[in-house]
């Protein structure tokens, strides 16, 4: 199996990484060991403490489209190093990157990458890192009882956003579905009311896909809905979708995967339905090619099997923190992420890195203290 190469001068989180990989492929691979000295097994790691001269409290704020995933890794990681704590607020993307650079909070976190014009409104003198983190999808849910699968073409899903087909039993609709017993039910549209990654990453592909909805209603954080309810967050959409019959709206895919929410299998570029699962997301993400500055926009992807609407999720770092002990924390956060923290992202809906992207992130994210000395010894 091949492993990424890695820059090795100073890059202490990505030989951490490469050494996590190399572990992983080996068992994966079904390597045997050349080591015949017999070994006892590892008793479980203790709760360890990190050097960061007592507690250390990193504040972020952000996306609600990894809000799930992180949540479960700040948990783990504290139990990991009890002097760190993160504390995470899901406020949406858009006021994420706001804090971000008002600095007032350690990190952001946004499902968009962001813009030259965002970048250059950090001072200079603190830079920025784009870290992406995880990958998601993103699915069109609906609350129809009697209706346990539905297929959406692009052009169908469109005029359903568009306020152009207003009913379930739509012929559109019907015609995509034979055998269905699609109800006469008033569709609602249900949207992000708030500034949304979510929002910029589904009307990204709504403008690659439809002409007419790019000139209408184009795509960003916030935009002008044509039909339909806001709601806040990818929980108020996934709740007001949960309580309202015959609706319809864009989630993360955990969120529906959590909730048990019914979702659309969605017609792709080569014309295909897919649903969405863990499998067909990561399809999307090996059609794309991460650059290096960490960027990547998957409006439309390629591929036979890809599901259409996958994103990564960034955490939004600084590449110089006044405080080295925050500078810290923040690596050992990075770290956790993509080592075990990848790891239980399948588990709640989310699409763990490929090992070439894991490479790249732990090989930028290194930048952050130069003077943290990570520990690769047993129990890490």
């Amino acid at each position: 199996m091949l492993l990424p190469s890695i820059p090795v001068k100073n890059n202490r989180l990505a030989a951490l990484v490469s050494v996590a990989l190399l572990a992983t492929s080996l068992t994966a691979c079904g390597e045997p060991s050349t080591n015949n000295t017999t070994t006892t097994e590892t008793p479980a790691a203790t709760p360890a403490s990190l050097d960061l001269g007592g507690n250390v409290a990193l504040t972020g704020a952000g996306a609600s489209f990894p809000a799930p995933l992180y949540s479960s890794w700040f948990v783990d990681l504290n139990k990991k190093y009890p002097n760190l704590q993160v504390n995470y607020q899901s406020v949406g993307s858009g006021a994420g990157v706001e804090q971000f650079t008002k600095g007032t909070v350690d990190f952001g976190a946004s499902d968009v990458a962001m813009k030259d014009e965002e970048i250059a409104k950090i001072p200079a003198d603190k830079g920025v890192l784009l870290l992406p983190v995880s990958a998601g999808s993103i699915v069109l849910a609906y609350n129809l009882p009697d209706v346990a699968e539905m297929k959406l073409p692009r052009a169908v899903y469109t005029d359903i956003l568009l306020g152009k087909i207003k009913t379930w039993n739509d012929p559109k609709i019907v015609a995509a579905n034979p055998g269905v017993n699609l109800p006469s039910t008033p569709i609602t549209v249900v949207y992000r009311s708030d500034g949304s990654g979510t929002t910029g990453v589904f009307t990204q592909h709504m403008s690659a896909i439809s002409p007419e909805w790019k000139t209408k209603v184009g795509d960003g954080k916030s935009v002008n809905w044509p039909v339909g309810v806001g709601a806040k967050g990818n929980e108020g959409v996934t709740a007001q979708i949960q309580q309202t019959v015959g609706s319809i709206g864009y989630i993360e895919y955990g969120y529906a995967k959590q909730n048990n929410i019914k979702f659309a299998s969605l017609e792709n570029k080569a014309g295909k339905f897919i649903t969405d699962n863990e499998l067909s997301a990561s399809k999307s993400l090996e059609a794309v090619t991460l650059p290096e500055n960490l960027r990547a926009f998957i409006a439309d992807p390629e591929g036979e099997d890809s599901y259409p609407i996958v994103s990564y999720t960034w955490i939004l770092a600084y590449k110089n923190y006044p405080d080295a002990n925050k500078a810290k924390a923040m690596e050992a956060m990075i770290e956790y992420a993509l080592t075990e923290g990848q790891k239980i992202a399948p588990e709640l809906g989310y699409v763990p890195l490929p090992a070439n992207v894991v490479a790249k992130v732990a090989a930028a994210a290194d930048q952050i203290s130069p003077d943290y000395k990570i520990n690769v010894g047993a129990g890490n």
